[in-house]
């Protein structure tokens, strides 16, 4: 492999500028003048560079990213964006790998590095879209690594023959289990957590669950959920995706719901709705929160790039953040964050990291992440992945 000098780099978390040296897929050396020896140079301008982002909450096989605008006519209300998506979705051939790939694409020369991919698994479709989305990932070329989530985005209990799709799709290699709403959607919570639980105990599975539900019903599943995962011995393999109820939740219970969550090293995830998880309280906490794009342009919502530096904006606009200090935390959430949550090894900006990094146009983290400007470049396991929204 190539050594990969990166010369006049704003390292995050550094003062002044520097160069970066690159070397077996890894940061080997940090400081001025470093002599390159033959090494591919990389001249990036003072850009800032942070660790490659992280994408913790994705719908990848549900995209049309490339493909025909479909104009939104779903009903109001989950139940009825689910419908809609499952009716609709054979119409326009989702999965499309073309798609999915187009959408990856972006995602790459955005900056994104690894992410998480709820994939849909329901009788309708069996796990063809696991399929699908693997097919993407393979035409990439090493250029992201995608984690797949078996989702059944139709229910368990409401949508028969699904559990045993789950099953299927966690023997053929899938190595986290999704569940949905188990009360408000699928009607009867103990009995979806147990089967979700069961299935990821058998399979040495990683648990990630959409919580939409608010309110005293969506507290009553966050208690559901660590009452499993003390019980069974999951600490550290269960995140909560959405998490709604912990916004409603008064501040007694907000703050023991909280120190369970910590306790549990139960994560979170948030793709910046209106309802904004209170993320200076989960970090002083030490619970970690990652931030993703959901769905991107595709038959839930017409929003969205597949842009981490753009859904991080989303998130500190809508949390209110002005500081500096808080726009960081919101971009600590879409790298360090999702990166722990994914349990990416060797990841971050000091010697001996995987050198996954993405350089940004401006003079510090904040303005970076709020102008989100065309990525300088993006690299790899030191490999240079995209240039000036590219890929190469």
């Amino acid at each position: 492999m190539t050594d990969l000098l990166l010369r006049d780099a704003r390292l995050w978390g550094r003062e002044g500028r520097t160069d970066v040296l690159v070397q077996d897929g890894r940061i080997s050396a940090i400081g001025d003048a470093l002599k390159d020896e033959g090494a591919q140079v990389e001249d990036l301008a003072g850009a800032v560079v942070v660790p490659g982002l992280v994408d913790a909450h994705a719908h990848v096989d549900k995209t049309l990213w490339g493909g025909p605008w479909v104009p939104r006519t779903a009903g109001p209300g989950l139940a009825a964006a689910i419908a809609y998506g499952r009716d609709r979705r054979a119409e326009f051939g989702v999965p499309n790998p073309d798609f999915i790939t187009a959408l990856l694409t972006n995602m790459v020369v955005s900056g994104t590095t690894h992410a998480r991919s709820h994939v849909d698994v329901d009788p309708g479709i069996g796990i063809g879209a696991v399929e699908a989305v693997l097919e993407g990932v393979q035409r990439l070329d090493g250029r992201i690594d995608v984690e797949l989530v078996a989702f059944p985005q139709t229910g368990i209990l409401v949508s028969p023959g699904t559990a045993e799709l789950l099953e299927e799709a966690l023997k053929a290699g899938v190595k986290s289990i999704g569940g949905i709403d188990p009360a408000g959607f699928d009607l009867d919570a103990e009995t979806h957590l147990d089967l979700v639980f069961a299935l990821a105990a058998q399979y040495g599975a990683e648990i990630d669950i959409h919580l939409h539900d608010g309110g005293d019903l969506g507290i009553r599943e966050f208690d559901l959920i660590i009452e499993r995962t003390r019980a069974l011995g999951y600490t550290g393999k269960v995140v909560i995706s959405h998490a709604f109820a912990l916004c409603d939740a008064d501040d007694a219970t907000r703050e023991r719901l909280i120190a369970d969550l910590a306790e549990l090293k139960i994560g979170l995830t948030s793709v910046a709705p209106r309802q904004i998880l209170p993320l200076r309280e989960l970090d002083a906490a030490g619970v970690t929160m990652g931030i993703g794009n959901d769905g991107v342009r595709d038959l839930w919502s017409p929003y969205g790039t597949g842009d981490m530096l753009q859904r991080t904006q989303w998130f500190a606009r809508n949390a209110g953040f002005s500081r500096d200090a808080d726009i960081e935390l919101a971009l600590e959430a879409a790298t360090f964050g999702g990166a722990r949550l994914l349990k990416v090894e060797g990841y971050g900006l000091a010697v001996g990291d995987t050198a996954d990094l993405v350089a940004v146009p401006g003079r510090t983290p904040s303005e970076a992440v709020l102008e989100h400007r065309p990525r300088t470049l993006v690299v790899k396991n030191g490999r240079v992945a995209a240039r000036g929204g590219a890929l190469v």
